[in-house]
């Protein structure tokens, strides 16, 4: 919510970091080798401002976003800032207010799109990696769904990078979900899980989804999808849908051809015979009570995730899920609710009424795994960095935690939690082979790794060790 209020106020902030406009596509590299600490710069939060949070196209006022995301990896991880980057690529903007505004700083034209795009961005990334080092981490954010995944497919391999929004997200659900299998018993590749919303968080969910039933769970990649039930604008997602809208990165998870079009969600809920109803939709309560009541129906502990940001468009309150399943869920949120103090005729099959809702915030995923990938030169990053990302999260909940309702560490505990899936992270990428640091110097050795990460999330102060404890899913 801070940086929804922060990227909405720019006109008024100067921002330290670099902003790159296309006109000067040319002068990319000499524009890079400006940046004072360039030969300390790990890391690179990059944004062209095109869908800000829930503020949609901000143009140079996207800013706040790279900044933010860097502040917090040296306030949640211990990074040192001079190791951080933050970096606008201004190529215009389609916002008519801003570019009828006199103190709008960016670019006063429409977006670049095509070619001219495509070239500017892959020119933005040769001189990355040659200033910086080729294994810099580039970390993109908040590019517009289009762009978003074409450039995770095409850049993946050939730098060291992800995408927040995308790979992020989905590791701090699957946390979620790996810690609620403590609590109801399940395992994760009985749930029924309905994804409501097809936007990058969602699939890029879905897709995690699937890599982690196949490695962990052992079932085929159609087995594993049989476990998702896509939902967006114009109903369940089915093969040859009558309304069209599928998407190829929509496609794989959609219903196979003759499943019944709908777009009622309760009925969706029915066929599902859903046991946890995920949504990032944007549509603000779209979970009713008579949608959570179904879900209490078919199942004794439902798990409500709405994450939707920031928190009017979250698709229900913690108290409205609660109360409509009688406090059975397990509930998680985008945005932080207070506890929960249920009245006792609400939650009749519980002995408690307290409850406290975790957030399920990226915060808890990318600080930690910036800081190991900044650490250990790791490339490529591979869809296990972000399973074992969130296999340490979960494994950080408390049972005391767990039994109020939270699925999550507290956030008081987040630089140990950022320092344990940071460890994790880098011994799972050495033992793959995809550390580079000290590849020039005879080779780096395992024992070491867990120094070279403390030793850079040292600022302002020495992390502590974490505690640890085994997920069963």
């Amino acid at each position: 919510m801070t940086l929804f209020i922060y990227c909405n106020l720019s006109y008024g902030i100067f921002f330290s970091g670099l902003f790159i406009p296309i006109t000067e596509s040319s002068n990319i590299k000499s524009i890079l080798e400006n940046w004072p600490n360039k030969d300390d710069v790990r890391t690179i939060v990059v944004t062209d401002g095109e869908r800000i949070l829930g503020l949609g196209d901000l143009g140079a006022y996207g800013m706040g976003i790279p900044v933010g995301k860097l502040a917090l990896c040296t306030a949640l991880a211990g990074m040192p800032p001079k190791h951080c980057l933050p970096i606008l690529l201004d190529v215009g903007t389609n916002n008519k207010k801003l570019l009828d505004d006199p103190l709008y700083f960016g670019i006063r034209q429409q977006r670049v799109t095509g070619d001219a795009y495509d070239n500017f961005i892959a020119e933005f990334l040769r001189s990355c990696a040659a200033v910086y080092g080729k294994h810099v981490l580039i970390q993109f954010e908040d590019f517009a769904n289009h762009n978003a995944f074409r450039f995770l497919k095409k850049y993946a391999e050939l730098y060291s990078t992800f995408n927040d929004d995308i790979q992020g997200t989905a590791s701090v659900i699957l946390a979620g979900l790996l810690t609620a299998c403590r609590k109801t018993g399940r395992k994760l590749k009985e749930e029924n899980i309905v994804c409501f919303g097809a936007g990058e968080s969602m699939l890029g969910f879905a897709h995690l989804l699937v890599e982690t039933l196949k490695s962990r769970s052992a079932l085929t990649e159609e087995e594993a999808k049989r476990r998702i039930f896509m939902v967006d604008s114009r109903g369940l997602i089915v093969e040859n849908r009558s309304t069209g809208g599928i998407s190829s990165e929509k496609a794989p998870f959609a219903r196979p051809a003759g499943t019944p079009e709908m777009t009622d969600l309760l009925e969706i809920i029915k066929y599902a015979n859903c046991t946890a109803l995920i949504g990032a939709s944007a549509v603000p309560n779209s979970f009713t009570p008579e949608v959570m009541k179904q879900l209490a129906k078919q199942c004794e502990t439902p798990l409500i995730f709405a994450l939707s940001n920031p928190t009017h468009k979250a698709e229900c309150t913690a108290h409205a899920a609660y109360k409509a399943t009688n406090g059975q869920c397990l509930f998680a949120s985008g945005s932080p609710f207070p506890p929960v103090n249920l009245d006792p005729d609400d939650a009749p099959r519980h002995a408690s009424t307290y409850h406290k809702p975790g957030q399920a915030n990226n915060a808890y995923i990318f600080p930690g795994l910036l800081l190991a990938i900044s650490a250990l030169r790791i490339q490529p990053v591979t869809d296990e960095d972000f399973i074992s990302a969130a296999e340490t999260v979960s494994e950080n909940v408390s049972d005391e935690d767990l039994c109020l309702g939270s699925l999550y560490p507290p956030l008081k505990k987040i630089r140990c939690v950022s320092y344990a899936l940071a460890r994790q992270v880098g011994h799972v990428a050495f033992r793959e082979g995809r550390c580079w640091l000290k590849r020039s110097e005879g080779g780096l050795k395992e024992e070491e790794i867990d120094d070279i990460i403390k030793s850079m999330s040292s600022y302002p102060d020495p992390i502590q060790t974490p505690r640890h404890r085994n997920a069963d899913f």
